[in-house]
């Protein structure tokens, strides 16, 4: 069994992890982030896709068409697997698939507007469902968890602008 240490019960670090601010941080933030998403998907009902092709659907809504390689890579499953939630996903009118112009031989999968209003309503009902959560916290604390995500996310786009072009096609 882990141990449990103070802090909203997150558990102690895994052995082999340094014992120091940063691992400890970085601990609690997993172990929250993973509990947070927990509380967000029970919203998930509002969309009716289960979680894979939910992520799916989110790319495309948000970073535009990709090919079936780039959206393997990003999803970090594989084509096989891409190819049969786009089939699924495109079954129910939520992508397209079209021929790249630069390149005929690539196919791009793309949200049609079905998908990104159903993406859309899925969000606001995880949003929701997040607020809930936080309703108690004073406005110090709201303020230090804006910052701290955004610190978060500034981190995020900062890694993965080295990426974007591969993940393009």
């Amino acid at each position: 069994m882990v141990k449990q240490r103070g802090q909203g019960g997150l558990p102690e670090p895994p052995a082999g992890v340094p014992d120091d601010d940063l691992h400890s941080t970085a601990n609690f933030l997993h172990s929250a982030a993973l509990r947070l998403l927990r509380v967000a998907r029970t919203a998930d009902t509002e969309m009716d896709l289960d979680g894979p092709r939910a992520s799916l659907l989110s790319v495309l809504v948000f970073t535009g068409p990709r090919s079936v390689g780039a959206l393997a890579r990003i999803e970090q499953v594989s084509a096989p697997a891409i190819t049969k939630s786009v089939s699924a996903l495109e079954g129910l009118g939520l992508v397209d698939r079209t021929p790249d112009a630069a390149d005929r031989r690539v196919v791009l999968v793309a949200a049609t507007p079905a998908g990104q209003r159903l993406l859309e309503r899925g969000r606001a009902a995880r949003v929701r469902a997040v607020a809930d959560l936080l309703s108690g916290l004073s406005e110090r604390d709201l303020a230090t968890l804006r910052r701290a995500a955004g610190l978060i996310g500034h981190q995020l786009v900062r890694d993965a602008a080295g990426d974007s072009e591969q993940d393009r096609r």
